[in-house]
């Protein structure tokens, strides 16, 4: 890789021959790589290297004591059975080893010879046979075991297990349908039932259903059902000293479980033979074993076999799915070839998942059946005694024990694929050597041996794609390709190489991606040159379609590899191949919208340009190309500036001048007009500079006079004139020199300006115009009559039309007839407006006698209101004797008072006492100035008017009583608010006068009842009070004082300060703040 990049100042050892070897050249380029030097080297590796390797097997002794010759021993599902020669079983559960089980057999020891034991792969079925016949079922859960009667007679040589219903655990206590191989040849099928039933015993049914024609002792049998989603055919594999026999066939299904499937079966080769293959030999003992991947589930299916002959092993793997009746494949035999004697068989076998484990009297073996090569070997530990028994296998835990009479030995089988790798290697099974490689450089070795292979095959896209995975030198496996000319894989080899490249190794990606292109772009130029030149000889389809391909190819390489190729140098690259579209796609694959503008620019394609700025989104290329653009195509231009509402119309005003000295076609609409429109009503722009370029393209739209809009048009500019942003000077400047009359009128308005506005549109003619802007000034009625008479004038001095001057009067409400008449001549014919004179003058009439009949009401209205003044003088109300004040609850007629029409009664001082809390300020200044008045006009004490009470009362809280009934001291107007008692009324009113500014807010404390109540009325004539007479009311100073006394009368009796107390008090709160509410208190 490029990491491995390095300069070198020395000779290199590059083996390109003996002449660069010997010159010492010093080069730069890629250092060549080790095969260990691996791109994604593991750590592990490292690690593996310096270390030892884990074994495949080691044997280990299990410490167990055994106080008699073992004789059997089987493990399935972690559950351990021993048989001792002392007819004693041993169970072990491995999981719980220290928890060990003796269950002797009630049998006596010279009666029986205990022979085999056989376990369901469950683990909780166990059978027991003797050399005599006797056979005993044992459930995991008894404590002894039971003999089986009708197994009598019968030595079992081999047990083929339901497995699929023992690991299943539809019915645990049962076996199902188990096949039981016989010492004398025979097949039986037999079911046992652990379950307690006192009608049934554990021997459901033994039938034999096939036997041997050469009665052979049955050492294996096993059988499948398949396939496992639908059970339709089964397969039992028989296997004798010398001969294997395979019988197919449908078993018979029976829905109440009870057993006997395999009648049907065996019944079909009582008249035809079955797969039958033979190994003959002179030893009487072989074995049956099987390897399942995934043991532990209850429907797989068994992969392979093994079958332990005179001859070697043989072995196959199983096919289900096989038409004939032959299910075993790739069949051989594993010939016995060790250190010892050539002569020795085996005493027994297991099949592990890639070995066979041999075991020998003195030793055990394995053989890797991959290759049949020697993978393992170890001597046994054994005593001079001791004498080996066989090896059994936990097909459910996949473990491995070896047992001998005195011992028992545990094979671990761990790191058991280490090498498999290798082998597969050798074989040239690439894949799945893959598939075992645990480590990078496992992967690359074998990566790199495919590679090889591939290159030499000519599969040279294989090996690219290997090559690029693998850590062979980046140079060596582009020599290679360059040697034989295939630039199309080493394209796919660069390709695959950038795809694992780093991305922090920016140097190398580019390196790399630059070379692709060069290569792209070659291989693009060589089809256009092959197309060329067989085009007329040859159908050239397939290179066309190849060409367009590799240009999609092309384009998405640019996508992808965008950020890894430097724009400069690739620019040089695709322009000096001439490819003007990848040019294109490339620019624009990185962005370069400015690029691509500029070249369909260059190129005169408008089109294209406007499309490649609209497939863009930097705003600057439209106000940098906008000029050009807006000049040769304007209407697409703006269509596309329409579709950015992002433009600031400001940095595009001198693209949009540019149109203004421009010719333009006079049928086709101003695309500078369209678009500032646009800003100016749809976008609600505001600025005046761009409101004020309107102005000049609608007023000037071009430069040519020839192509002007006619200056009668002037509906857009109107239309656009009541925006109120423009600068009114600089428009109404331009209106005037194009003579554009209606917008200097509207013009005028805007400004204020409407004399000027009118004199302009009477200037011009349009008496409509005028009459318009002579209405707009609605506020300012003089101003609206002057424009009316201006208009009037010159309707009848300069039109000299009497008819229509007398029907303009018809259209304002402003003018009569005698506001026109100065206007017209001295001399004119007084027919042409006689009738208007006359109505003018009958309207003027009928304006007399509606005033006459308006004075006439007034005075009918006057004398009404003088009868009901006098009618109110003499209003009386009639009290009683007994009637009270509504405030003190006091007889009435004890002083003076008031009486309401509500019939409301008050004594003169509770009036004023409680109409001075409902009083505005200004009424409650008021009252204060008129008491002040009023005690200055009196001049002396007033003898009437005596306010007595304790110094402690405020003077609300005084009350009036009559002045014969006076015995104690007596105090004068406010003398409760000064330290000595005031002896007059006069200084009293004028030390209230100077402190009238500082009572502030205490106004009504300064408003004393009981003496308000003396000044309003002399006393003479309240009934029950004696004295006084009225002082002074000849002078000009009693008038003042009654005048006064009038002024306060009517201010106490303007209303009933009960009633108005109810309407002040609308928008108070029931309960002040500060006032605690007890009412609902409960």
């Amino acid at each position: 890789m490029f990491d491995e990049y390095v300069e070198h100042s020395t000779a290199a050892p590059l083996n390109h021959g003996p002449s660069l070897q010997s010159r010492g050249l010093q080069y730069e380029g890629f250092e060549p790589a080790q095969p260990e030097d691996a791109l994604d080297q593991d750590p592990q590796d490292t690690v593996e290297a310096g270390a030892p390797q884990a074994p495949i097997f080691d044997l280990g002794q299990v410490q167990c004591a055994i106080n008699a010759p073992l004789v059997s021993l089987v493990v399935c599902s972690d559950m351990l059975v021993m048989g001792l020669a002392s007819n004693v079983l041993i169970l072990i559960e491995l999981a719980h080893a220290t928890q060990v089980t003796r269950i002797p057999i009630p049998v006596k020891q010279n009666e029986m010879t205990l022979y085999k034991l056989f376990m369901d792969p469950s683990g909780r079925h166990i059978i027991i046979t003797s050399t005599q016949g006797q056979n005993w079922y044992l459930y995991r859960t008894w404590k002894k075991p039971r003999q089986l009667k009708t197994f009598n007679k019968l030595v079992i040589e081999s047990i083929g297990w339901n497995k699929a219903a023992m690991l299943s655990n539809s019915q645990p206590t049962s076996t199902r349908e188990i096949l039981i191989g016989a010492r004398n040849g025979t097949i039986y099928e037999a079911m046992l039932n652990a379950e307690e039933d006192f009608f049934k015993s554990q021997e459901r049914y033994l039938q034999p259903v096939f036997s041997l024609p050469e009665l052979h002792p049955i050492t294996g049998v096993k059988y499948d059902v398949f396939p496992p989603s639908d059970p339709r055919r089964a397969l039992v594999v028989v296997t004798t000293p010398s001969r294997i026999y395979q019988f197919v066939g449908a078993p018979d299904r029976r829905a109440d479980e009870s057993g006997r499937i395999f009648t049907s079966l065996f019944a079909a080769y009582r008249a035809t033979v079955p797969k039958i293959l033979e190994l003959p030999g002179d030893t009487q003992h072989s074995e049956l074993h099987y390897y399942t991947s995934n043991p532990d589930q209850a429907l797989s299916l068994p992969r392979s076999l093994a079958w332990m002959t005179a001859p070697g092993i043989y072995h196959g793997n199983f096919n289900f799915e096989s038409t004939t009746d032959d299910f075993i494949d790739a069949a051989d035999v594993l010939h016995y070839s060790t250190s010892g004697d050539a002569s020795e068989l085996p005493v027994s076998i297991a099949l592990t998942d890639f070995h066979y484990v041999i075991l020998y009297k003195d030793r055990i073996a394995g053989v890797c059946h991959l290759n049949d090569k020697l993978a393992y070997e170890e001597p046994l530990p054994l005593k001079p005694s001791e004498e080996v028994r066989g090896i059994t296998a936990d097909p459910i835990r996949k473990t491995y024990w070896v047992y001998t009479d005195q011992s028992i030995f545990e094979l671990l089988v761990g790191n058991e694929d280490r090498d498999v790798w290798k082998i597969y290697l050798e074989q040239g099974q690439f894949e799945i050597a893959l598939r075992y490689a645990k480590t990078a450089s496992q992967r690359n070795r074998v990566l790199a041996a495919q590679a090889n292979a591939f290159f030499s095959e000519g599969h040279f896209f294989q090996a690219a794609q290997c090559y690029a995975q693998c850590s062979v030198s980046f140079e060596e496996v582009v020599l290679k390709f360059l040697d034989v000319n295939e630039r199309d894989a080493l394209r796919s080899y660069l390709i695959s190489r950038l795809e694992r490249t780093k991305k922090s190794d920016i140097t190398q990606r580019m390196m790399l991606a630059t070379w692709l292109v060069e290569f792209y772009l070659s291989k693009c130029n060589e089809l256009d040159d092959m197309v060329a030149s067989e085009s007329v000889l040859h159908d050239v389809g397939n290179l066309q379609a190849e060409r367009s391909i590799l240009e999609d190819d092309l384009r998405h390489f640019f996508e992808t590899y965008k950020g890894n190729l430097d724009p400069k140098t690739t620019y040089e690259l695709i322009q000096g191949h001439g490819r003007t579209d990848m040019y294109l796609h490339y620019a624009s694959a990185i962005g370069d919208s400015e690029r691509v503008v500029e070249h369909w620019i260059m190129e005169e394609d408008w089109s294209q340009a406007i499309d490649a700025l609209n497939r863009q989104s930097d705003l600057d290329l439209y106000y940098r190309f906008g000029a050009v653009l807006l000049r040769q195509a304007p209407k697409e231009t703006v269509d596309s500036w329409l579709k950015q509402p992002t433009l600031d119309p400001m940095r595009l005003i001198p693209s949009l001048l540019q149109l203004q000295h421009a010719p333009r076609d006079p049928l086709s609409p101003n695309q500078a007009i369209r678009y500032l429109n646009h800003v100016v009503f749809d976008q609600q722009n505001t600025s005046p500079t761009i409101h004020n370029l309107l102005i000049t393209f609608y007023i000037m739209p071009s430069s040519a006079p020839s192509t002007s809009l006619p200056t009668s048009d002037d509906g857009p500019i109107l239309r656009f004139l009541g925006k109120p942003f423009y600068d009114l000077d600089y428009a109404l400047r331009l209106c005037k020199q194009t003579g554009r009359t209606q917008p200097c009128v509207h013009i005028y308005s805007k400004m204020g300006l409407y004399e000027n506005s009118v004199d302009l549109a009477l200037e011009k003619g349009d008496l409509e115009l005028a009459k318009i802007n002579a209405e707009m000034p609605e506020d300012d009625q003089p101003l609206r009559k002057k424009l009316w008479l201006k208009i009037a004038r010159y309707v009848v001095q300069d039109k000299k039309d009497i008819k229509t001057a007398m029907r303009f009067l018809e259209n304002t409400d402003l003018l009569k007839i005698e506001d026109i008449l100065p206007f017209f001549p001295d001399f004119v014919v007084i027919d042409d407006f006689k009738e208007e004179i006359a109505h003018a003058l009958e309207g003027y009439s009928s304006h007399i006698d509606a005033l006459r009949n308006e004075m006439d009401d007034a005075t009918k209205t006057a004398e009404s209101i003088k009868q009901d003044i006098n009618a109110l003088r003499n209003r009386f109300v009639t009290i009683d004797a007994g009637d009270t004040c509504s405030v003190c609850s006091h007889l009435l007629l004890t002083r003076q008072f008031y009486v309401f029409p509500c019939r409301h009664d008050f004594h003169a001082d509770c009036l004023i006492g409680l109409a001075k809390e409902y009083m505005p300020a200004h009424s409650l200044r008021r009252m204060l100035a008129l008491q002040t008045e009023l005690m200055k006009g009196a001049g002396t004490p007033i003898s009437s008017a005596i306010i007595t009470g304790p110094a402690s009362l405020p003077p609300s809280a005084v009350a009036v009583q009559p002045q014969g009934r006076q015995n104690h001291t007596q105090r004068t107007l406010l003398s409760a608010n000064f330290t000595s008692p005031l002896q007059n009324g006069t200084r009293a009113a004028n030390l209230l006068g100077r402190n009238l500014l500082s009572a502030g807010d205490k106004i009504r404390d300064l408003i004393v009842p009981d003496a308000l109540a003396a000044l309003v009325t002399a006393p003479t004539w309240i009934p029950g009070i004696g004295g006084g007479r009225r002082i002074g009311n000849d002078t000009d100073g009693g008038k003042k004082v009654e005048k006064l006394r009038a002024e306060l009368d009517d201010l106490l009796a303007s209303s009933c300060p009960l009633c108005e107390s109810v309407v002040v008090g609308l928008d108070k709160p029931f309960i002040t703040e500060g006032e605690v509410d007890t009412t609902w208190t409960l």
